[in-house]
């Protein structure tokens, strides 16, 4: 057998280029676990590593575009975030869907260019055994929702209440900016960003319903800098390569 190719990251962390008490976080992709012995864990720990080695920042910059992955991950990227002393400031870069809609609640400010989007709905998985397991699946299942809603919740104040936020998480439902901004999941509606959209390939699109067309093509701002969309593109590739991995080995992960 040959060798395994190591697993890539679907995030990346560095100082501010123009400021030594600010680092920005990018998540880009779909939010996985890896744990594979010769290379260790690319997970939740890895991210708890790398966040410790920024040191003492008052300000991180959370940039988003990913449809969602593990809710179990996602849920322990928070609770470290919400642990770190630094102001969360989100970007959401083109789509924060199912569990990704839930990192930027944590936030000092969310910012949400005009055409960008965001979909929720409640926790599933794939699961099979016997009605005791399915059962007990369910409950858990009950469980990851009702705190992925106490999130939703907190951020929108009285501009979002139980009842419509339940009927909304019924279906995939997907969110515009402004309507992100009037249920008070975001605080700022940004100008249009060309960068928008993760790009849904054939499998992406048999897990959610009603994907918005324009999900289906991505283009770089040219707002940005070259090495910025050097670096988007490379993460946006390996956030790909880890998708692919996922649907040929791993399976059954809750989004």
């Amino acid at each position: 057998m040959g060798k395994k190719k190591k697993p890539n990251k679907f995030w990346d962390m560095k100082m501010s280029a123009t400021d030594n008490k600010s680092a920005d976080i990018f998540i880009y992709g779909e939010i996985t676990k890896y744990a594979w012995e010769e290379y260790g864990e690319v997970s939740s720990i890895s991210f708890k590593n790398e966040l410790d080695e920024l040191g003492d920042v008052a300000q991180i910059n959370l940039y988003i575009n990913s449809p969602g992955g593990s809710v179990f991950e996602t849920m322990a990227i928070i609770a470290m975030l919400e642990r770190h002393p630094a102001d969360i400031i989100s970007h959401i870069d083109g789509l924060a869907a199912s569990c990704a809609s839930v990192l930027p609640m944590i936030s000092k400010q969310v910012i949400m260019p005009a055409n960008a989007l965001m979909m929720i709905h409640h926790a599933w998985t794939y699961a099979s055994g016997n009605a005791a397991v399915l059962r007990k699946i369910a409950d858990e299942i009950e469980r990851i929702s009702q705190s992925m809603c106490q999130y939703y919740l907190e951020r929108a104040g009285d501009k979002l209440s139980a009842d419509q936020l339940n009927e909304m998480l019924k279906e995939d439902t997907w969110l515009t900016a402004q309507q992100c901004l009037e249920y008070g999941l975001v605080d700022v509606v940004s100008e249009s960003n060309q960068a928008v959209a993760y790009a849904f390939d054939d499998e992406w699109a048999k897990r959610y319903d009603n994907i918005p067309k324009q999900l289906q093509q991505s283009q770089p701002s040219p707002t940005m800098s070259a090495d910025e969309m050097v670096l988007r593109q490379k993460i946006r590739e390996e956030a790909e390569a880890n998708i692919a991995y996922h649907d040929s080995i791993l399976g059954g992960i809750l989004y």
